[in-house]
């Protein structure tokens, strides 16, 4: 137990430059008392007692203003960075040195009894906002713009924003380990969309002025050989 919570201390340390030491982060990060209050929530849940389970997740979502299902499944060095309003549903499994951020949700999308959550695999970094729904999985190392809505597997390694989300960047290696989501640099495809088509219609109008010139031309042409 007093290993995990190393392991927890030293996760918010890496992931986060504003941390100052370890007091500050036992007492004042609510990603990190909700992740301790899943796992004793989770324990109740897999003895099968599910109430007490519930009831736990219910107290944790009170304290911290993050929801999460104490029937999902999280692996180690998971960091949830600020916290409020994150949701996991109950069949969602998050992999390793896995990183979400405010207002995340790992949703489903049927009231089916069935797995109907994402599956999030190693290093996966999603940020703030974004919506993961349907039961699908999304590949080790991928990353998720702030306020995307992912709706279809996501191929390893690769960067996906928009609403529906769309893949604009994929890497054959893998990236750092260190979680990294500068949303500064990432690729915009409905501006590239927009500038592509201002490109065309620039094309055209450079070509209907040199038809108008050369029809204007001819007509004079045909004029004087009328004359």
């Amino acid at each position: 137990m007093f290993k995990d919570i190393r392991e927890d201390i030293n996760s918010v340390f890496e992931r986060d430059p504003a941390a100052r030491n370890v007091m500050e982060i036992i007492f004042c990060y609510p990603g990190l008392h909700a992740l301790w209050i899943y796992r004793v929530a989770h324990w109740f849940w897999i003895k099968e007692f599910y109430f007490l389970g519930r009831f736990i997740s219910h107290i944790g979502r009170f304290l911290t203003g993050v929801e999460i299902h104490p029937g999902a499944k999280i692996g180690r060095k998971f960091f949830i960075d600020h916290g409020m309003g994150v949701v996991i549903g109950e069949t969602a499994e998050i992999g390793n040195n896995v990183t979400l951020y405010h207002g995340v949700t790992l949703g489903g999308v049927t009231w089916d009894k069935v797995k109907r959550h994402p599956t999030l695999e190693d290093n996966v970094v999603i940020g703030s906002g974004s919506k993961v729904l349907g039961p699908f999985t999304v590949g080790k190392g991928a990353k998720i713009g702030s306020n995307s809505v992912v709706v279809k597997e996501v191929p390893e390694n690769a960067t996906v924003v928009g609403i529906p989300g769309r893949v604009v960047m994929s890497q054959e290696k893998p990236a750092e380990l260190r979680p990294d989501l500068e949303h500064g640099k990432l690729p915009d495809p409905e501006a590239k969309a927009i500038s592509c088509l201002f490109d065309q219609i620039r094309d055209l109008e450079k070509k209907y002025s040199e038809l108008a010139d050369a029809h204007e031309s001819l007509k004079k042409r045909l004029d004087s050989a009328r004359q």
